[in-house]
Protein backbone atom coordinates (compact mmCIF):
# COMPACT_ATOMS: atom_id res chain seq x y z
CA UNK A 1 0.00 0.00 0.00
CA UNK A 2 2.94 2.65 1.30
CA UNK A 3 4.79 1.72 -2.51
CA UNK A 4 0.97 2.31 -4.06
CA UNK A 5 0.81 6.01 -2.34
CA UNK A 6 4.36 6.20 -3.17
CA UNK A 7 3.93 6.11 -6.93
CA UNK A 8 1.36 7.42 -7.04
CA UNK A 9 2.70 10.61 -5.47
CA UNK A 10 5.48 10.58 -7.89
CA UNK A 11 3.21 10.21 -10.97
CA UNK A 12 1.63 13.49 -9.45
CA UNK A 13 4.62 15.76 -8.75
CA UNK A 14 5.97 14.28 -12.45
CA UNK A 15 2.41 15.71 -13.88
CA UNK A 16 2.16 19.38 -11.80
CA UNK A 17 6.19 20.31 -12.07
CA UNK A 18 6.40 19.48 -15.73
CA UNK A 19 3.72 22.00 -17.12
CA UNK A 20 1.37 19.21 -18.08
CA UNK A 21 -0.96 21.89 -19.40
CA UNK A 22 -0.11 24.26 -21.66
CA UNK A 23 -1.43 27.97 -20.39
CA UNK A 24 -2.07 29.27 -23.69
CA UNK A 25 -3.26 26.75 -25.74
CA UNK A 26 -5.10 25.03 -23.49
CA UNK A 27 -4.38 21.75 -24.31
CA UNK A 28 -2.34 20.06 -22.61
CA UNK A 29 0.69 17.74 -23.66
CA UNK A 30 -1.71 14.72 -23.81
CA UNK A 31 0.83 12.44 -22.85
CA UNK A 32 -0.22 12.52 -19.17
CA UNK A 33 2.07 12.19 -16.53
CA UNK A 34 5.02 11.34 -19.11
CA UNK A 35 6.98 14.19 -20.61
CA UNK A 36 7.15 14.33 -24.29
CA UNK A 37 10.71 12.98 -24.43
CA UNK A 38 9.38 9.91 -22.24
CA UNK A 39 7.02 9.18 -24.79
CA UNK A 40 9.55 9.79 -27.79
CA UNK A 41 12.02 7.48 -26.25
CA UNK A 42 9.66 4.27 -26.57
CA UNK A 43 7.27 5.50 -29.59
CA UNK A 44 8.44 8.89 -31.28
CA UNK A 45 5.60 8.01 -33.64
CA UNK A 46 3.67 8.27 -30.90
CA UNK A 47 5.09 11.61 -29.53
CA UNK A 48 3.82 13.20 -32.84
CA UNK A 49 0.19 11.91 -33.01
CA UNK A 50 0.31 13.50 -29.03
CA UNK A 51 1.42 16.54 -30.09
CA UNK A 52 0.01 16.70 -33.79
CA UNK A 53 -3.39 14.99 -33.69
CA UNK A 54 -4.50 15.61 -30.22
CA UNK A 55 -2.60 18.88 -28.83
CA UNK A 56 -2.47 20.65 -32.06
CA UNK A 57 -5.30 19.42 -33.99
CA UNK A 58 -8.63 18.02 -31.96
CA UNK A 59 -8.40 19.94 -28.51
CA UNK A 60 -8.64 22.98 -31.37
CA UNK A 61 -11.43 21.51 -33.60
CA UNK A 62 -14.32 23.90 -33.20
CA UNK A 63 -17.33 21.00 -32.67
CA UNK A 64 -16.84 21.38 -28.73
CA UNK A 65 -15.53 23.89 -26.59
CA UNK A 66 -12.49 23.57 -24.49
CA UNK A 67 -14.15 23.30 -21.52
CA UNK A 68 -16.58 20.44 -22.86
CA UNK A 69 -13.48 18.71 -24.33
CA UNK A 70 -12.09 18.80 -20.86
CA UNK A 71 -15.48 17.33 -19.05
CA UNK A 72 -15.91 14.63 -21.70
CA UNK A 73 -11.94 13.25 -21.51
CA UNK A 74 -12.28 13.14 -17.51
CA UNK A 75 -15.23 10.85 -17.81
CA UNK A 76 -13.42 9.11 -20.46
CA UNK A 77 -10.57 8.70 -18.17
CA UNK A 78 -12.10 8.17 -15.16
CA UNK A 79 -14.66 5.38 -16.88
CA UNK A 80 -11.73 3.40 -18.29
CA UNK A 81 -9.61 4.20 -14.87
CA UNK A 82 -6.69 5.46 -16.77
CA UNK A 83 -4.93 7.08 -13.73
CA UNK A 84 -1.62 8.00 -15.45
CA UNK A 85 -3.54 10.28 -18.18
CA UNK A 86 -6.03 11.90 -15.22
CA UNK A 87 -3.80 14.53 -13.50
CA UNK A 88 -2.90 16.32 -16.78
CA UNK A 89 -6.65 16.22 -17.23
CA UNK A 90 -7.76 17.25 -14.39
CA UNK A 91 -5.45 19.82 -14.75
CA UNK A 92 -6.32 21.17 -18.07
CA UNK A 93 -10.15 21.33 -16.96
CA UNK A 94 -9.81 23.52 -14.55
CA UNK A 95 -7.40 25.54 -16.96
CA UNK A 96 -10.75 25.54 -19.06
CA UNK A 97 -13.09 26.63 -16.73
CA UNK A 98 -14.29 23.46 -15.39
CA UNK A 99 -14.61 24.61 -11.68
CA UNK A 100 -13.72 22.26 -8.54
CA UNK A 101 -17.39 21.76 -7.54
CA UNK A 102 -18.22 20.28 -10.65
CA UNK A 103 -15.01 17.83 -10.81
CA UNK A 104 -16.17 16.93 -7.42
CA UNK A 105 -19.78 16.13 -8.99
CA UNK A 106 -18.29 14.34 -12.05
CA UNK A 107 -16.62 11.84 -9.78
CA UNK A 108 -19.41 11.09 -7.51
CA UNK A 109 -22.07 10.84 -10.41
CA UNK A 110 -19.36 8.35 -12.21
CA UNK A 111 -19.16 6.32 -9.31
CA UNK A 112 -22.44 4.93 -10.27
CA UNK A 113 -22.30 4.78 -13.71
CA UNK A 114 -18.75 2.99 -13.98
CA UNK A 115 -18.65 2.01 -10.71
CA UNK A 116 -17.51 2.52 -6.96
CA UNK A 117 -13.91 1.68 -7.51
CA UNK A 118 -13.06 3.75 -10.17
CA UNK A 119 -14.44 6.58 -8.47
CA UNK A 120 -12.43 5.80 -5.26
CA UNK A 121 -9.48 5.97 -7.62
CA UNK A 122 -10.29 8.95 -9.65
CA UNK A 123 -10.78 10.31 -6.12
CA UNK A 124 -6.74 9.76 -4.92
CA UNK A 125 -5.60 11.46 -7.50
CA UNK A 126 -7.94 14.37 -7.81
CA UNK A 127 -7.12 15.08 -4.11
CA UNK A 128 -3.76 15.54 -4.79
CA UNK A 129 -4.39 18.13 -7.60
CA UNK A 130 -6.97 19.73 -5.73
CA UNK A 131 -4.41 20.37 -2.97
CA UNK A 132 -1.66 21.97 -5.37
CA UNK A 133 -4.00 24.12 -6.34
CA UNK A 134 -4.83 25.36 -3.35
CA UNK A 135 -8.92 23.87 -3.87
CA UNK A 136 -10.65 24.17 -0.40
CA UNK A 137 -13.40 22.25 0.93
CA UNK A 138 -15.52 25.89 0.76
CA UNK A 139 -15.15 24.97 -2.96
CA UNK A 140 -16.63 21.70 -2.92
CA UNK A 141 -20.56 20.71 -3.10
CA UNK A 142 -21.70 19.72 0.31
CA UNK A 143 -23.51 16.24 0.78
CA UNK A 144 -26.71 17.73 1.69
CA UNK A 145 -27.91 20.74 -1.33
CA UNK A 146 -31.09 21.87 -2.48
CA UNK A 147 -31.89 19.45 -5.26
CA UNK A 148 -33.15 21.09 -8.63
CA UNK A 149 -36.64 21.23 -10.07
CA UNK A 150 -38.15 17.90 -10.57
CA UNK A 151 -39.95 16.95 -14.18
CA UNK A 152 -42.59 14.80 -12.44
CA UNK A 153 -44.16 13.60 -15.56
CA UNK A 154 -41.08 13.04 -17.21
CA UNK A 155 -39.97 11.28 -14.25
CA UNK A 156 -43.10 8.96 -14.03
CA UNK A 157 -42.96 7.74 -17.81
CA UNK A 158 -39.08 7.17 -16.79
CA UNK A 159 -39.91 5.21 -13.72
CA UNK A 160 -43.27 3.33 -15.56
CA UNK A 161 -41.02 1.93 -18.65
CA UNK A 162 -38.27 0.83 -16.33
CA UNK A 163 -40.17 -0.79 -14.01
CA UNK A 164 -41.93 -2.67 -17.13
CA UNK A 165 -38.72 -3.87 -18.45
CA UNK A 166 -36.62 -4.30 -15.47
CA UNK A 167 -38.54 -4.81 -12.30
CA UNK A 168 -39.60 -8.50 -13.27
CA UNK A 169 -35.63 -9.43 -13.04
CA UNK A 170 -35.15 -6.76 -10.23
CA UNK A 171 -37.58 -4.79 -8.59
CA UNK A 172 -34.40 -3.47 -6.28
CA UNK A 173 -32.52 -2.47 -9.10
CA UNK A 174 -35.72 -0.60 -10.36
CA UNK A 175 -35.95 1.16 -7.03
CA UNK A 176 -32.53 2.13 -6.21
CA UNK A 177 -32.51 3.78 -9.71
CA UNK A 178 -35.19 6.03 -9.19
CA UNK A 179 -34.82 6.97 -5.82
CA UNK A 180 -30.62 7.21 -5.35
CA UNK A 181 -29.74 8.16 -9.22
CA UNK A 182 -33.30 9.96 -10.36
CA UNK A 183 -35.10 11.52 -7.85
CA UNK A 184 -31.41 11.98 -6.17
CA UNK A 185 -28.11 12.14 -8.09
CA UNK A 186 -29.30 13.93 -11.07
CA UNK A 187 -31.07 16.51 -9.08
CA UNK A 188 -27.40 17.47 -7.45
CA UNK A 189 -27.43 21.42 -8.55
CA UNK A 190 -23.44 22.03 -8.80
CA UNK A 191 -23.07 20.00 -12.08
CA UNK A 192 -25.80 21.75 -14.87
CA UNK A 193 -27.81 19.07 -16.03
CA UNK A 194 -26.52 19.34 -19.63
CA UNK A 195 -23.43 18.56 -18.11
CA UNK A 196 -24.62 15.81 -15.85
CA UNK A 197 -25.60 14.32 -19.41
CA UNK A 198 -22.23 14.80 -21.68
CA UNK A 199 -20.32 12.77 -18.75
CA UNK A 200 -22.62 10.42 -18.41
CA UNK A 201 -23.12 9.75 -22.38
CA UNK A 202 -19.20 9.91 -22.36
CA UNK A 203 -19.01 7.19 -20.20
CA UNK A 204 -21.09 5.05 -21.64
CA UNK A 205 -19.36 5.43 -24.89
CA UNK A 206 -16.42 5.10 -23.30
CA UNK A 207 -17.34 1.60 -21.46
CA UNK A 208 -18.88 0.56 -24.82
CA UNK A 209 -22.52 0.17 -23.39
CA UNK A 210 -24.06 1.14 -26.41
CA UNK A 211 -27.77 -0.46 -25.46
CA UNK A 212 -27.77 2.68 -22.86
CA UNK A 213 -27.05 5.77 -25.13
CA UNK A 214 -30.47 6.17 -26.71
CA UNK A 215 -32.45 7.40 -23.73
CA UNK A 216 -29.12 9.33 -22.20
CA UNK A 217 -28.03 10.78 -25.40
CA UNK A 218 -31.79 11.69 -25.93
CA UNK A 219 -31.94 13.21 -22.29
CA UNK A 220 -28.88 15.49 -22.97
CA UNK A 221 -30.07 17.12 -26.38
CA UNK A 222 -33.33 17.82 -24.32
CA UNK A 223 -30.77 19.17 -21.74
CA UNK A 224 -29.10 21.20 -24.27
CA UNK A 225 -26.46 19.62 -26.22
CA UNK A 226 -27.07 19.82 -29.57
CA UNK A 227 -26.78 17.43 -32.43
CA UNK A 228 -23.03 18.87 -33.46
CA UNK A 229 -21.75 18.34 -30.33
CA UNK A 230 -23.16 14.95 -29.77
CA UNK A 231 -21.43 14.02 -32.81
CA UNK A 232 -17.82 15.40 -31.59
CA UNK A 233 -17.93 13.95 -28.72
CA UNK A 234 -17.99 10.48 -30.60
CA UNK A 235 -14.93 11.79 -32.55
CA UNK A 236 -13.38 12.96 -29.70
CA UNK A 237 -13.89 9.75 -27.92
CA UNK A 238 -12.18 8.11 -30.83
CA UNK A 239 -8.76 9.21 -29.16
CA UNK A 240 -9.77 8.13 -25.58
CA UNK A 241 -12.28 5.37 -25.67
CA UNK A 242 -10.69 4.03 -28.97
CA UNK A 243 -11.99 3.61 -32.69
CA UNK A 244 -14.39 0.70 -32.09
CA UNK A 245 -16.26 2.31 -29.50
CA UNK A 246 -16.46 5.32 -31.13
CA UNK A 247 -17.67 3.41 -34.21
CA UNK A 248 -20.06 1.38 -31.62
CA UNK A 249 -22.05 4.75 -30.69
CA UNK A 250 -21.94 6.19 -33.98
CA UNK A 251 -25.33 4.04 -35.59
CA UNK A 252 -26.76 4.29 -32.21
CA UNK A 253 -26.31 8.54 -32.32
CA UNK A 254 -27.12 8.17 -35.96
CA UNK A 255 -30.36 6.32 -34.85
CA UNK A 256 -31.64 8.94 -32.46
CA UNK A 257 -30.81 11.65 -34.65
CA UNK A 258 -33.02 10.58 -37.18
CA UNK A 259 -35.77 9.75 -35.04
CA UNK A 260 -35.62 13.18 -33.69
CA UNK A 261 -35.31 14.59 -36.68
CA UNK A 262 -38.56 12.92 -37.79
CA UNK A 263 -40.59 14.08 -34.79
Amino acid sequence: MKGSLMKTSTVLALALSMGAVDAAAQTGSQTGSLSRDDVRAVSPALEHYATDKLANGLWKRPGLSARDRSIVTIAAVITRNQGILLPEQLNLALDNGVKPAEISEIVTHLAFYVGWGNAMAATAITKEVFAARGVGAEQLPKAAVDFLPLDEKAEADRAARVAQGTGPASPGLVRDTTDVLFRDLWLRPDLAPRDRSLVTVSALISAGQVEQIPYHLNRAMDNGLTRAEASEVISHLAYYAGWPNAFSAAPVARAVFEKRSAN
